[in-house]
């Protein structure tokens, strides 16, 4: 359709209301397709074709003839001709190839080792959240430059194809589980109010929490106690990754 786009931008953000000032409720990463619902001003009002996220972003040039074959598998890729990185997850058509390195668009080039197929998955999600680790939080954050805790839970189902929420508040609806336990193993999903973090083995989970400003791991327990200590947030529902 007319209204439906691709975005060209390693990154752009979105926000909550038709203002740089507004805050940030996620981003657009490169060839993530939404639709553009109305203009405000400078702005567009879009809706997020994979999760449905609305939200405003800047009145940029976008495209609507692209078929995306591929996909970024690594934290971060280098455009060369350019200073800019395309970020875990990127979709991109495969323009062009030579020796090592591959065109997605116009003098523009990536290292072939760091795409994979588009329908690839990639079922090691602790590769995938260390990949991550000391990462700066950001709210609203999808990329290395900066996520949130959402996001990152959220970017595994992404690059498997298949959907999950994007804030913590509709994953707990969405996804099934308990809300105690006593014993944790990898791959348990820990959601608080406003918060989520991912058992890496029986003992420590990963998160990107605010507090210490970055995605780090942490004690099982001693988060729990630490969360509930600090914020007074008791643990609101357990899940299977």
């Amino acid at each position: 359709m007319k209204n439906n786009y691709y975005s060209i931008y390693p990154c752009i953000n979105i926000y909550e209301r038709p203002s740089i000032n507004s805050k940030i409720s996620s981003q657009i990463i490169y060839g993530e397709k939404f639709k553009v619902l109305r203009k405000v001003k400078n702005f567009l009002k879009i809706r997020t074709s994979y999760d449905r996220y609305h939200g405003y972003t800047k009145n940029k040039k976008f495209i609507n003839k692209i078929k995306p074959t591929h996909k970024v598998k690594v934290l971060k890729t280098r455009i060369y001709k350019s200073n800019n990185f395309l970020p875990f997850s990127s979709e991109i058509e495969i323009l062009k190839r030579k020796k090592n390195y591959v065109m997605f668009e116009k003098n523009k080039w990536i290292k072939q080792k760091h795409i994979t197929l588009i329908n690839k998955k990639e079922k090691n999600f602790v590769k995938i959240f260390k990949s991550y680790l000391n990462c700066k939080y950001k709210w609203g954050g999808k990329t290395y430059q900066g996520i949130d805790c959402s996001a990152l839970i959220q970017l595994f189902y992404k690059f498997n194809n298949k959907f999950f929420p994007r804030d913590t508040v509709d994953q707990i609806k969405y996804i099934k589980g308990i809300n105690k336990k006593k014993k944790f193993k990898i791959g348990d999903i820990i959601y608080w109010k406003g918060h989520v973090a991912i058992c890496i083995n029986s003992k420590k989970l990963i998160h990107a929490y605010g507090p210490k400003k970055k995605v780090i791991v942490m004690p099982i327990d001693k988060t729990i106690k630490r969360i509930e200590k600090t914020a007074n947030l008791k643990v609101k529902k357990i899940c299977r990754v």
